[in-house]
């Protein structure tokens, strides 16, 4: 979070951490401006210009005494060092810095010094003053967390100049989520593009492409269902889905097209595709499920945390996928066919009106028979 005055992003900071604090789900919550060290504060008192000092020059004198001033660089054993000119007594304790001659008259005549509590380090971004709040989750479902913080936030009224925005492991979940669903889009779209130059027709590729929506109903079903949560490795598994689940609508389409080459009608056709394509279907989604389940079920060791969730999209995508499309493909696929042979039927039949009744043969007198003599 930021703020250009310091009080107010304290006050932010605090507000911030206690609204953290009141998550569930998250621990060990702390802000960087609560870490305090002990530092000595020089503020220019009403005598201190008329000695010709401000809070500028007199930061600049304090430095000279108590850390020096560099004035060059050196190469010293093929080493750069920094030249710093420094006091023979440099200040050490607070009375010693009080009585700090700056000319004619001492620092603690003509500023406030004392100690006071200070940050451990004092971060800027784009100018203004920068505090960090953290926090660590204490489960897997970060997108949750990070829900419920982005409400939370929403609902606080931080002070006048201040404002808090979401980083560290929720900021790059955020943009994990919307590097994978860019990587999504361009799947689907290869793949289209593909199906369209194999089958050379635009209205079986969306048939195809319809079994995608319904695996990912499967696959968040199973999620919700072992309360496995939403998160990269399972936004990973959705990638891998739209190629897996496509094969087996391709294997089956493509079986029934060439039946239709063969001379058989559309539903002739689809019987038979069906037919032949149900066990190779089923045993291909049936290993791969086999397969994974060990991944489900967690027992792949530490890496269970990526491999489960992944494991279930697979799993539940295939499951629903596989269902239909054994049932709702070739159902579309009949639909598509029939009204585009109903559709050719009956351009035939306006073409053979317009070109109208077939024309008679016209007869051919008998010629006569030679007389026989």
């Amino acid at each position: 979070m930021k703020a250009a005055d310091a009080e107010v992003l304290r006050t932010a900071a605090e507000q911030v951490r206690t609204a953290v604090a009141g998550l569930d789900g998250v621990t060990d919550v702390t802000s960087d401006l609560a870490q305090s060290v002990p530092r000595i504060s020089v503020k220019a008192n009403d005598k201190a210009a008329a000695a010709g000092f401000n809070d500028q020059t007199l930061g600049a004198a304090v430095a000279q005494a108590v850390r020096g001033t560099p004035a060059a660089k050196a190469i010293l054993d093929d080493t750069e060092r920094d030249v710093v000119i420094r006091s023979a007594k440099p200040a050490e304790t607070m009375d010693e810095l009080k009585a700090l001659p700056l000319g004619p008259v001492k620092l603690g005549d003509i500023a406030t010094v004392q100690l006071v509590d200070g940050p451990v380090s004092m971060t800027r971004i784009d100018g203004q003053r920068a505090a960090t709040i953290t926090a660590r989750p204490t489960g897997d479902n970060t997108g949750a967390v990070s829900a419920d913080l982005t409400s939370k936030l929403d609902a606080l009224k931080l002070p006048a100049g201040a404002t808090a925005d979401i980083g560290g492991v929720s900021q790059d979940q955020d943009d994990a989520f919307a590097n994978l669903g860019l990587a999504m889009l361009a799947a689907i779209a290869i793949v289209f593009m593909l199906l369209v130059a194999t089958f050379r027709s635009l209205a079986q590729p969306l048939i195809l492409l319809v079994s995608l929506p319904f695996a990912a109903t499967g696959a968040i079903g199973l999620l919700v269902a072992t309360g496995t949560p939403m998160g990269v490795p399972a936004m990973i598994g959705m990638l891998m889905l739209i190629g897996i689940v496509v094969t087996n609508a391709i294997v089956l389409i493509d079986l029934i097209n060439q039946y239709r080459k063969q001379g058989y009608s559309t539903v002739d056709a689809v019987i038979e595709g069906g037919r032949h394509r149900l066990r190779p279907i089923l045993m291909t989604a049936l290993a791969t499920i086999f397969a994974l389940l060990p991944m489900a079920l967690g027992v792949t060791g530490e890496g269970g945390f990526i491999a489960q969730p992944l494991a279930v999209v697979v799993i539940g995508g295939l499951i629903t996928s596989t269902l239909l499309t054994l049932l709702l493909v070739p159902t579309l696929y009949t639909m598509l066919e029939l009204r585009k042979d109903r559709r050719a039927k009956k351009r035939a039949l306006k073409r053979e009106k317009k070109a109208g009744p077939p024309a008679r043969p016209t007869p051919v007198a008998d010629e006569p028979e030679p007389a026989q003599v």
